[in-house]
């Protein structure tokens, strides 16, 4: 019966938990707390009674054992004082270090204070001289050790484990609080091995027990031989580096780039949550193309949204989806989200009831191709700032369906603008693209007909009525990340093992992120006074070919060796390269540097009008060909490229 009693003991959940703890409790720490100013206690009366030999414990007027109650009784005070029993052992940091000073420190100037009473009072003291002077450091060294011991051994096996070695590029407080998190966490992802400064910066010594070397080849040389191929890049350090600049140098010795993005306060290290340590993730190639945070003037645009109702189309797009959370910054009164997409539409109003539980979202299902539709939104709704990213944006494919890219982009914006002209919209946003610039396709095409609808409607209403709805334009090239853009495309191709798919080796394009793009176009919406047409600086432009690559050995292969790529040709009317201005145009500056005035040509609206309707009417017919020819009458620069419709195109 007993043994039966014994197995089921050994066999119950109480022993099965004991291997997966990571660490003590509270109350074990405590306990092992009382046990070494136990052994210090004793340690001191041994000083003076069995070392020095002047003392007779049978002579003192309480007994040892009730001096060492209250020695324990008056520390266990200290220790619940200053809570040092409630950090992790193997984590113990400078402030564990200074609470258990504190504690000894507070347990000595107690009683001394008892004892002095009771000497001035019956002439004795009751606690031992030699706790006073031998228990209060001998406790502390004890405490000490125990946590030092333990978080050096706790380090010296994580030593000893297989995780990647790294190096760690920055030497600031964040560079070294990875440092040091790394080494302290057992299930820490990798193990770093030192330092690395830049030319200028001090090099050559110890850094949290770690060396500093010099980013030059030779360091490079030292990684490789040592089979080092990672590098850790400090937040700190991300915000001083040109990212596309400075961190090409890794990629191109097949060092994999990673980074700790969820480290944002670093003003008080210690207090930083450890278990994030293990979110050290390899960095984006969104990263490599992010330029510096692009400054505003919020004002201007806090004026314009700030208790208007907001309309943004094709709201749970990519671009659309952004706009509606930037513009909850300047508290509109209600924003209407159009959309024609129920999933995506339902999927971006919970997130935004979740991030933005005091903002009013309105869903609207709606086709801006649906006229009739069109007008009872703006009707019910009364919008005061409309944003119209709605859109068809392939250009493959609206080069295989050219009547579909007129009715979304055309018809679409005719719409939008006409309704917001008949239902006094103040202004009226449109976001149009690079690809309008000499347009090689019809995505392009059909934007730059919507561009020169909205202008000659606006400069013939401002002839008549100068209060009348501003019609601004805004166009930049390829945003970062949004949807079936080349970068999420590339992803999928490296996790199914390649081959990556470029057009042509010489394809280039110009990124934006998202966040920034959708910036521009609020300020943008600003400074217009309508007619305008806003060009955004898009900064350097990208090689495709070396975009490839680059995610590759981020991903931490090697091009043409594990992961392949593969030129399949240009698609039809796609460019080798995009403008953002027509070579008659012409730009002026604006108050923000990032954003620039196109002059282009101005077009009579009854002209335009006309010819549009046209077109839109002509592309019901389902002829594609017919459609191509009068949008290539309204469009004289438009001259297709590897396209089916270039016999369409003066010889």
């Amino acid at each position: 019966m007993k043994q039966n009693n014994l197995d089921e003991l050994h066999h119950s959940d109480i022993f099965a938990r004991i291997p997966q703890m990571n660490y003590l409790p509270r109350w074990g720490v405590l306990m092992i707390d009382i046990a070494l100013s136990t052994l210090a206690f004793w340690l001191s009366v041994w000083v003076g009674s069995g070392f020095l030999h002047y003392l007779e414990l049978s002579n003192q007027p309480i007994s040892i054992g009730i001096q060492y109650l209250v020695v324990m009784g008056v520390q266990l005070v200290a220790f619940w004082a200053f809570h040092t029993y409630s950090g992790i052992l193997r984590y113990s940091t400078f402030i564990d270090t200074i609470k258990v000073l504190l504690s000894s420190l507070c347990t000595g100037f107690v009683l001394s204070a008892m004892n002095g009473i009771f000497q001035y009072v019956e002439g004795w003291h009751p606690i031992l001289n030699t706790v006073l002077f031998v228990y209060v450091p001998t406790s502390f060294v004890l405490l000490f050790s125990l946590r030092a011991g333990v978080k050096t051994l706790s380090e010296s096996m994580e030593r000893t484990q297989g995780s990647p070695r790294a190096m760690i590029y920055g030497t600031q407080a964040a560079g070294i609080a990875i440092a040091k998190m790394l080494r302290s966490a057992g299930y820490a992802p990798y193990r770093p091995v030192g330092f690395i400064a830049n030319e200028g910066e001090r090099y050559g010594y110890d850094l949290a027990g770690l060396r500093v070397r010099l980013l030059n080849e030779k360091l490079f040389d030292w990684m490789s031989q040592h089979g080092i191929n990672h590098v850790i890049v400090s937040p700190l350090k991300m915000k001083e580096l040109d990212p596309a600049k400075d961190l090409q140098v890794f990629i191109d010795h097949n060092i994999r780039i990673l980074t700790t993005p969820y480290f944002t306060q670093w003003d008080n290290i210690e207090e930083i949550d450890t278990q994030r340590i293990g979110r050290v993730e390899a960095i984006r190639i969104e990263d490599l193309l992010e330029r510096p945070q692009i400054k505003i003037n919020t004002e201007n645009v806090r004026q314009i949204i700030q208790n208007k109702v907001v309309l943004v189309s094709g709201a749970a797009g990519s671009i659309g989806s952004e706009l509606v959370r930037q513009i909850q910054q300047y508290a509109p009164q209600v924003t209407i989200l159009l959309e024609v997409a129920e999933s995506p539409l339902h999927d971006l109003v919970l997130d935004l009831r979740k991030q933005f539980p005091e903002a009013r979202f309105i869903p609207v299902i709606a086709d801006v191709r649906n006229r009739t539709r069109i007008e009872q939104v703006f009707s019910e709704m009364r919008p005061d700032v409309v944003y119209h990213a709605a859109a068809y944006k392939h250009v493959p494919l609206m080069e295989s369906f050219p009547n579909e890219a007129i009715q979304a982009n055309v018809a679409g914006t005719k719409n939008m603008a006409d309704m917001s002209v008949k239902y006094g919209v103040q202004r009226f946003v449109m976001i149009s693209t690079d690809k309008a610039v000499n347009p090689t396709n019809i995505m392009g095409a059909s934007k730059r007909i919507a561009e020169i609808y909205v202008q000659s409607l606006f400069r013939k209403l401002h002839a008549m009525n100068p209060d009348c709805t501003k019609f601004i334009t805004t166009r930049f090239g390829n945003v970062l990340g949004s949807n079936g853009s080349v970068i999420p495309y590339f992803r999928k191709q490296i996790a199914a093992g390649g081959p990556l798919t470029v057009t042509h080796p010489d394809i280039i394009r110009y990124f934006m992120t998202i966040p920034e793009a959708c910036c521009l176009v609020m300020e943008a919406g600003t400074l217009g006074e309508g007619g305008e047409i806003f060009v955004f600086d898009m900064g350097k432009p990208v090689k495709i070919l070396d975009l490839a690559r680059n995610m590759i050995r981020l991903a931490g292969y090697t091009p043409e060796k594990d992961i392949q790529i593969v030129f399949t040709g240009l698609r039809p009317g796609e460019k080798l390269y995009e403008e953002l201005l027509n070579q008659k145009e012409t730009t002026l500056p604006t108050a923000n540097d990032k954003i620039m005035v196109a002059r282009v040509r101005e077009f009579d609206f009854d002209e335009v009008s006309t010819q549009v309707d046209t077109l839109i009417q002509t592309s019901r017919l389902s002829k594609p060909f017919t459609t191509v020819k009068l949008m290539k009458q309204l469009v004289p620069e438009y001259i297709s490229n590897n396209s089916i419709y270039e016999q369409l195109d003066p010889q």
